[in-house]
């Protein structure tokens, strides 16, 4: 461990809630493992279970450089949570009757390319809109220098795609809804923001920390991080002053969960089905939704959601490095704020709710599919070394079972994860046995295998993954490194 980790452990055990020290409990713990896991410097957690804020902690350096720990004023960058703000403007505003999610853009916003016109304020919040992207998203700069050239350019652009047709992440939607604050409003869109949010949910640290993102000079703000070739170093976020409509709020994990409070309380959005249309994932032309991730399955005014059948949430994210789930049917909510790029809190937030909700732990089989719960309720009753004796006969009894080798990929490292090496090597076995042809199966066999202490079987199994795909170059290397090591 590095003198930094140490380092931070230590703050970790030192700093919790607020200046006090506090009795380790289940949530701390888990919080600190995948700190100490993700290598995450700094992290602010906040909980609300039906309505009241039950939990606050503070964990790990706001500022490496300088040994200065979270503390309950530091301020953290949200980058794209700001959109959910956004996404409650908007929704204000319909319920004003200045306009409806179905307005076309070109109702409010005069000189549009012919192509734009037609695109509604819903497939803006929802990025469905086709209108090209005025950021280079992998470079993250604008398409031009300078906001005039950039504006002018995304004007000349096509568009992508036909509107409704399909998701696709993009900020000249939300500079196109800041517009429409601006002009319906009567005030830049941060005066709407902070008026009509900020203040009305007591956020004063939020409101002290203005719009503009880290060019800004903000009290007690975090710093920001990422890794670089195993590295920690500083990463600057900013966005200029037309797309902070997008990414441009700081804030913290308290003001967070009490302007989520206020806003399931009716103090934001006055209207029981304003929350409802918040909320509703929006429908691409073929009836379907479409989203970030496998997880992240759909996307709303500003909101992307976890649409399932069991615990849905809306869970706004941003720059993978904060994240706030809501899960209405539940009455619980947990915002959490890092300082690292990366660190992508949304990975790990289902299965901190499964403290509160214990059918949402991983160890449950919350998250997999019909079939895998069924193998899983299985195998957890006969042993998981009869796991292709039992897949053969629940296939034989049951109609449509059937396993994919992604999710019984997937499910074998939740088992690594959970630390059952031992069942997760069964699985492993299994989705090899299903799919002989596949170069991952074998690799990620391979992988258990070393993991289990089994060097000779890890080899095997790698060189038959090379074998399938000559390309495997994460194959190649372990088994040089196994083989040096013997």
């Amino acid at each position: 461990m590095t003198a930094y980790f140490k380092k931070l452990s230590i703050t970790i055990l030192i700093f919790t809630l607020g200046n006090a020290v506090f009795a380790q409990d289940s949530i701390d713990v888990f919080i600190k493992k995948e700190m100490l896991e993700r290598k995450i410097p700094g992290l602010q957690l906040a909980i609300v279970r039906n309505g009241l804020i039950i939990k606050t902690g503070n964990y790990g350096l706001a500022n490496v450089q300088d040994s200065i720990p979270v503390n309950n004023n530091t301020v953290f960058t949200i980058n794209s949570i700001t959109k959910a703000f956004t996404g409650v403007a908007i929704l204000q505003l319909v319920e004003t009757g200045k306009l409806s999610l179905s307005s076309p853009i070109s109702d409010f916003i005069p000189d549009l390319p012919e192509a734009w016109r037609k695109v509604t304020i819903q497939q803006l919040l929802s990025h469905t809109s086709g209108i090209p992207d005025i950021v280079d998203e992998e470079e993250s700069v604008l398409i031009a220098p300078g906001a005039q050239q950039a504006w002018k350019k995304v004007l000349s652009l096509p568009i992508d795609f036909k509107p409704g047709e399909k998701f696709s992440y993009n900020q000249t939607n939300y500079l196109l809804l800041g517009q429409v604050i601006d002009k319906l409003s009567g005030m830049p869109f941060t005066e709407y923001i902070t008026k009509e949010q900020l203040m009305k949910a007591g956020m004063t640290k939020t409101i002290q920390a203005g719009f503009g993102a880290t060019k800004s000079i903000v009290a007690h703000a975090a710093g920001g991080y990422r890794y670089s070739q195993g590295k920690l170093i500083n990463m600057f976020f900013s966005l200029p002053p037309f797309l902070q409509t997008a990414a441009g709020m700081s804030s913290t994990a308290n003001e967070m969960a009490g302007w989520v409070i206020a806003l399931q309380n009716h103090q934001l959005l006055k209207q029981p089905s304003s929350l409802s249309l918040l909320w509703a994932p929006a429908l691409l032309n073929n009836g379907r939704t479409d989203g970030f991730t496998e997880l992240l399955n759909g996307y709303a005014a500003g909101w992307p959601v976890a649409g399932r059948t069991s615990h849905p949430a809306v869970a706004p994210v941003g720059g993978g490095r904060s994240a706030l789930f809501v899960y209405p049917n539940d009455g619980l909510s947990i915002i959490v704020l890092t300082n690292l790029a990366g660190g992508s809190p949304e990975a790990f937030i289902d299965e901190l709710a499964g403290l509160f909700i214990p059918d949402m732990k991983e160890s449950n089989g919350f998250g997999l599919s019909a079939p895998v719960k069924l193998l899983k309720a299985e195998l957890d009753r006969s042993g998981y070394k009869n796991a292709i004796a039992v897949t053969g006969k629940l296939g034989k009894t049951n109609a449509g079972f059937q396993l994919t080798e992604k999710e019984i990929n997937g499910w074998g490292y939740k088992l690594v994860k959970q630390n059952r090496i031992g069942d997760a090597l069964e699985i492993f076995k299994l989705n090899v046995f299903l799919y002989p042809a596949s170069a991952n199966a074998f690799d990620s066999l391979g992988e258990i295998f070393a993991e289990h202490g089994d060097t000779d079987l890890a080899i095997k199994n790698y060189e038959q993954s090379l074998k399938l795909n000559p390309q495997n170059t994460n194959a190649e290397e372990q088994i040089k490194r196994l083989k040096a090591g013997k």
